[in-house]
């Protein structure tokens, strides 16, 4: 074996005790009953990787453990696994059978978790509709995905009447009287024995977020190996047995990897249907919630209520407030460490990627608006458009390699590809201390009068602004310069800034060119779900 061989072999040892020591940590290396670990194990040889082999082997492990608390009470591991049982068994008596895709449209509770279940069961594939679409949206999705049957809360029904023509429909979260089968209907009447395991597990497809144009299928198999779960352990301080409120919407790719996180960790998960910055608060205060993942427009209206508000509860639970599924703005990492404690983990990433780099604290509190380091097993690298890798320092194209990448579009397609490496969309640089920057989507780049310009540089500068809750730049026409610059500005409550102001503000700090030539106040920027600021609902004002 000559020296090259030698190093990576010793590589590949080291970062094996690395994943052992984060297990450790995580108190996912200790002894259990052997009965119960057999039964696991047997769990995960019949279903493979799934949300059906996670929830089997808690059922096994931890029967009578509080799984899933919701608004309508509390299930174990074990009624949950038999629950879902009922309804896969239910839905194949309804014609449902492997390989069919069935569109889920709920909100956070547990008829969303159990319809994922009990596809994963069936070896169906759940295709997750974002529960902001507008009807056609959803028809259009539904019709591409080849949707056999739809799960849906009540709410949704009027939005779903086009996509739910000559489909199997059953109705979720129920507001009155339905028209179509409900899903604890089917649970009730329906057989709770063990359905045959797949030949083929059933596959979850996430939706892109949409913000510029039709939402793409992604799809992802289940996972290769624990490489993707011990990196996110590895920089922020999940265990084993906790209790997680995912307050993000599990829609997401960033909702649904608490989800799936949950069967490894056998944590207890708590859903609310609908976000309430003040209700977040009592939730995580009254369960005692260790970890509450959100978007970070969540935490921006959580720090927008009253001091007197926010300190009625008490958060010292809580020891990771995770974040992703959009930027940062200015310093609100900061802000909400200084009032609820260094709890707040910033991972940076995408659908097609999962993710790319992890900051913790620490890198929050020394650079506000960084995306963190690369965690265990991934790799980032910053190209330039010949797929050149650049220096720290120089902004460029943003590669990812983890084992988290997904495996295509549905639809066909995928993302650019360098070495092994998938590009992000977006651009980005290194600093000294190799802490990544994501500087904005490539496709946004505004060119101005010959100038290149990044919207984010300036919405970062504005969210800092102590007049400014939140901003968002786009380009529009110029018949002299292409493209010119518009701002589109919150005043934070009880502030008045004016158009002056704000160009003196970003003329002071930013370059000439970066200052927009036109600023327009609105009560509130145009979000989706998950907290992107939808861009074209901003350029259609300008249409």
């Amino acid at each position: 074996m000559d020296l090259p061989q030698w190093r990576g072999l010793i590589g590949e040892i080291d970062k094996r005790f690395q994943a052992m020591r984060v297990l450790q940590r995580a108190g996912l290396a200790r002894f259990e009953r052997p009965d119960r670990l057999v039964g696991a194990l047997l769990a995960l040889l019949e279903w493979d990787r799934t949300p059906a082999a996670g929830v089997a082997a808690n059922a096994s492990r931890h029967p009578d453990d509080v799984y899933l608390i919701d608004e309508l009470g509390r299930l174990t591991f074990a009624e949950v696994h038999r629950r879902t049982n009922a309804l896969a068994n239910g839905l194949a008596d309804a014609g449902i059978k492997e390989g069919d895709r069935v569109a889920i449209m709920c909100r956070n509770h547990r008829y969303f978790v159990e319809g994922v279940i009990a596809c994963s069961k069936l070896g169906a594939d759940a295709v997750l509709l974002n529960t902001d679409f507008a009807g056609p949206q959803i028809t259009d999705v539904v019709k591409r995905e080849k949707a056999r049957a739809l799960i849906y809360d009540e709410e949704f029904a009027g939005l779903l009447s086009q996509a739910g023509r000559r489909r199997k429909r059953f109705v979720a979260w129920v507001d009155g009287t339905p028209k179509d089968p409900t899903v604890e209907d089917v649970i009730e009447q329906a057989d709770d024995e063990d359905p045959v395991p797949p030949e083929r597990p059933g596959r979850q497809i996430i939706l892109t977020s949409g913000t510029t144009g039709t939402p793409k299928g992604a799809a992802r198999a289940p996972i290769a190996s624990l490489d993707p779960l011990i990196a996110i352990l590895s920089a922020i301080p999940f265990k084993t047995r906790e209790v997680h409120f995912v307050v993000a919407p599990m829609f997401h790719s960033w909702g649904f990897f608490h989800f799936s996180l949950s069967f490894l960790l056998a944590t207890t998960v708590v859903l609310r249907c609908r976000f309430d910055p003040e209700r977040t608060l009592s939730t995580i205060a009254e369960h005692a919630a260790q970890s509450a993942p959100m978007v970070p427009v969540m935490l921006q209206r959580i720090m927008e209520l009253p001091e007197p508000v926010r300190r009625r509860y008490d958060l010292s639970s809580l020891s990771a407030v995770p974040l992703s599924g959009s930027a940062i703005p200015g310093d609100l990492a900061v802000r909400f460490m200084d009032a609820f404690g260094d709890v707040v983990y910033n991972l940076y990433g995408s659908t097609e990627v999962g993710y790319a780099s992890i900051a913790t604290p620490e890198d929050l509190r020394a650079a506000p608006g960084t995306a963190g380091r690369p965690p265990y097993g991934a790799v980032v690298r910053i190209l330039d458009d010949e797929g050149n890798e650049l220096p720290k320092g120089e902004t460029g194209r943003i590669f990812v390699g983890s084992d988290a990448v997904f495996e295509g579009y549905t639809g066909g397609g995928s993302k650019e590809v360098v070495d092994g490496l998938m590009s992000t969309g977006d651009v980005g640089r290194f600093d000294e201390d190799g802490r990544l920057y994501v500087t904005g989507r490539a496709d946004d780049m505004i060119v101005s009068g010959g100038e290149n310009v990044y919207p984010r540089e300036i919405e970062d500068l504005l969210a800092r602004h102590e007049a400014i809750a939140e901003a968002a730049v786009i380009g529009v026409p110029d018949p002299k310069f292409g493209q010119r610059l518009k701002a589109f500005v919150v005043a934070r409550d009880g502030e008045k800034i004016t158009e002056d102001e704000v160009r003196d503000y970003i003329k002071a700090h930013l370059a000439r060119f970066k200052v927009p030539r036109e600023v327009e106040f609105l009560d509130e920027l145009p979000r989706n779900p998950t907290g992107k600021v939808l861009t074209r609902v901003l350029s259609e004002r300008e249409a």
